[in-house]
């Protein structure tokens, strides 16, 4: 996120939710779909940006290569300074981490949700399979919408989730969507995070 933002603590979705997260997986279905490693973040520097968006509060998520199109609450930080993952009464719910930038202004803005919860896959079960090139649209309250591009879709484990990499300031505008995954016990939950990479490359007013 940019400079004037805090930064939550990187392990927040995986261990803020361990006890809910994967429950499904108990009733001996699949891992959620894990990115290769061809979709690895590249070089820095290469992407072309479109002008930053004014502020404005997101309101839904599309991701059409997944057929996701999710409205978006806002999230806090717990005590420990994590993010508080969406509520899990609602399968098809992000979250955005309100006390950063709203996705399309200049720095990282962080959206985040369940991979999945005990009724089933949730809104970011299949966040692992997107592929550089898919494109992501954020659609604000003011009625415009900010366009990302992907650029690499990585999973790390708790223990080594990169703080500054995910979370640090950034060229651009740019916006990273995060859910759990990598391995999986019954005892632990999931032992990591799936982030995808984005940037802005074409921003709507209404």
């Amino acid at each position: 996120m940019n400079e004037d933002a805090r930064s939550p603590w990187p392990g927040a979705l995986a261990a803020g939710a361990a006890l809910v997260l994967g429950a499904w997986l108990v009733q001996g279905n699949g891992l959620p779909p894990l990115p290769g490693a061809d979709q690895a973040l590249g070089a820095v520097g290469s992407e072309v940006f479109a002008p930053p968006r004014p502020r404005a509060v997101p309101t839904r998520i599309r991701i059409p290569t997944l057929q996701v199109d999710a409205p978006v609450t806002g999230l806090g930080l717990d005590g420990e300074g994590r993010i508080r993952p969406p509520d899990d009464t609602d399968r098809n719910l992000a979250g955005w981490y309100r006390e950063g930038i709203t996705p399309g202004q200049r720095g990282t803005a962080i959206i985040a949700g369940h991979v999945d919860t005990r009724q089933g896959p949730a809104v970011f079960y299949r966040l692992g399979s997107l592929h550089r090139g898919d494109q992501l649209e954020v659609a604000g309250a003011d009625r415009g919408s900010a366009f990302f591009v992907v650029d690499a879709v990585e999973v790390y484990t708790k223990k080594d989730f990169p703080d500054a990499k995910v979370y640090g300031p950034a060229r651009g505008s740019q916006l990273r969507v995060i859910t759990c995954g990598g391995g999986y016990t019954e005892q632990d939950g999931y032992d990591g995070n799936v982030v995808v990479y984005a940037h802005l490359v074409r921003g709507v007013s209404a």
